[in-house]
């Protein structure tokens, strides 16, 4: 079974673009923060320069040793020799192994009890379930699941549980303590003066606040 980080860095093109970093930028200064995973989370139209950007990212990852997850996007996650996140209403799991094979990691959103356990039964690698608290990083958010969504979903599937949504390093450890696996952060990762320096920096923090996390007892039996 997949055993991912327990720090989950989402690189949102728009979030980043409204900080004036640029997606290499970012991703060079979370893997020098310590950071094992990313994900490119692009909503918009796909250009050349988005994919000449995420060629790069995929060579920062692959030099640091670290998974690559594109959002959406099963083509470009074959391009770029990446796994994939799914959303609902994306390709099906099934038709996205079809495209990207058997070792390529897949994940899907899910955000509700009823979508989680579906998914359990899905060809995915983790099921990540959200918004666990309001967030401002999606434009028409689903409703919030809470802690008590995490620890009653938590039981619904064995794959590993990523949780996203409002997460920073104020709640992470109630969030872990509450059954998730890893945290999916965007906004949690932007300082309010976003340099590569304090990117990197605030990276280094998640990764201080998951080396002195204590998981409950029992609580990696599940994984």
């Amino acid at each position: 079974m997949l055993r991912l980080p327990r720090v989950y860095p989402i690189l949102d093109t728009e979030s980043l673009d409204r900080c004036g970093i640029s997606l290499a930028v970012a991703a060079a200064a979370y893997l020098e923060g310590g950071a094992a995973i990313l994900q490119i989370r692009h909503k918009a139209h796909w250009s050349r320069d988005l994919f000449a950007a995420s060629q790069e990212v995929a060579r920062l990852c692959r030099e640091a040793g670290a998974s690559l997850i594109i959002n959406d996007r099963a083509d470009f996650a074959a391009l770029l020799n990446a796994g994939l996140h799914l959303g609902q209403n994306d390709l099906s799991p099934r038709d996205a192994r079809k495209v990207l094979g058997s070792n390529a990691i897949i994940g899907l959103s899910s955000h509700s009890a009823a979508q989680l356990a579906a998914a359990a039964g899905e060809p995915v690698d983790y099921v990540a379930l959200g918004p666990i608290f309001a967030t401002a990083s999606k434009r028409q958010p689903d409703a919030v699941v809470g802690l008590d969504g995490i620890r009653r979903c938590r039981g619904l599937m064995e794959k590993p549980l990523v949780a996203i949504g409002g997460i920073t390093l104020d709640n992470a450890r109630e969030v872990w303590t509450a059954g998730a696996d890893s945290v999916a952060v965007i906004a949690g990762l932007l300082p309010a003066a976003p340099t590569a320096r304090a990117l990197r920096e605030r990276m280094e923090e998640w990764g201080h606040l998951e080396r002195h996390f204590e998981p409950p007892i029992n609580a990696d039996e599940r994984r």
